[in-house]
């Protein structure tokens, strides 16, 4: 789980690869999205403009094949992450969804490591990796959440299916 400052610490970082630089492509295009509609830069990301916090959560939320990178244009938000082997499964990964289900129970216990809270505000990036789940906690009150949420691909630019 990484946050960047800003888009020019992530160029700096994440200057070489296609699916990083379709990252900022989606980005420097998110002025002229509808929010809530799904768009696609090749074959390495899909991307679209959040209006609002994402949900309150008990469940940790974890991926497979997609990165989850949020870039906030406005507002902030609080999360909290830890890592998959320190979580219990409450629903299994499906395929379908790139998406598995986590508690934080104290259960599984494979490490002493708790959850990490993050806290995000305008300009920042929040890039989680997939050995990492991730649940929303909130929005700051009176700034309201717009963010571009980009899935990239952990393939070098291309689906393995195809």
């Amino acid at each position: 789980m990484i946050v960047l400052d800003n888009l020019t610490q992530f160029q700096a970082i994440y200057h070489k690869g296609r699916k990083w630089q379709r990252c900022l492509e989606a980005i420097a295009n998110s002025h002229q999205l509808r929010p809530g509609v799904m768009h696609s830069v090749g074959d390495s990301l899909v991307y679209m403009v959040q209006e609002s916090a994402e949900p309150v959560s008990d469940a940790f939320l974890g991926h497979r094949r997609y990165l989850d990178v949020h870039y906030y244009l406005s507002g902030s938000e609080t999360f909290e992450v830890a890592d998959k082997s320190a979580l219990r499964t409450l629903e299994a990964y499906q395929n379908e969804t790139d998406r598995e289900w986590l508690a934080c129970d104290g259960e599984k216990g494979e490490t002493d490591e708790k959850p990490e809270m993050r806290h995000v505000s305008a300009g920042q990036i929040a890039i989680f990796d997939n050995t990492k789940a991730y649940r929303f906690c909130g929005e700051s009150e009176g700034h309201p959440v717009r963010k571009v949420v980009l899935k990239v691909t952990i393939e070098d630019g291309y689906f393995l299916n195809k």
